[in-house]
């Protein structure tokens, strides 16, 4: 933290699993994913998050420890629930929003940008659409 009231980074581990826990639990919650992820994945959230904190960590740090195929995880929930560019948005969204409600900096702002990144790799791999992240609205003149 550089100042009071300053929002940390994403450069250190705590900080980026806590975000990974305030991101899918925004997931679990929303009105698009929760019936996905609950009733058709049937996720187990204990075990999966470390396993997504793994991966941002890797990521965003460099660290050993994620050793999973993001694709092959989406190609499976594609199957059980076709993915469309209304679950990209909408993921992308509650990314971007978790980020830049409780953090800030270099590494914050990698991680939104890759998570548009993944999110239109995946969406074109995995669901054939070709997404693209919402441009970010300019203040007027």
């Amino acid at each position: 933290m550089t100042g009071a009231g300053a929002l940390p980074d994403l450069d250190r581990r705590p900080e980026i699993e806590d975000m990974v826990v305030e991101l899918y639990r925004a997931v679990a919650m929303d009105d698009l994913f929760g019936p996905i992820f609950e009733d058709v994945a049937s996720i187990d959230w204990a075990a999966h998050v470390p396993h997504l904190a793994d991966y941002w960590c890797r990521v965003l740090l460099g660290e050993a420890g994620y050793t999973g195929r993001i694709v092959d995880a989406h190609r499976r929930l594609h199957d059980l629930a076709p993915l469309g560019a209304d679950h990209f948005d909408r993921w992308f969204e509650l990314f971007s929003t978790t980020v830049a409600e409780g953090w800030a900096g270099p590494s914050a702002d990698r991680a939104v940008a890759h998570a548009a990144t993944m999110a239109r790799s995946l969406a074109r791999i995995v669901a054939d659409t070709d997404w693209h992240p919402p441009r970010r609205a300019t203040a007027p003149a």
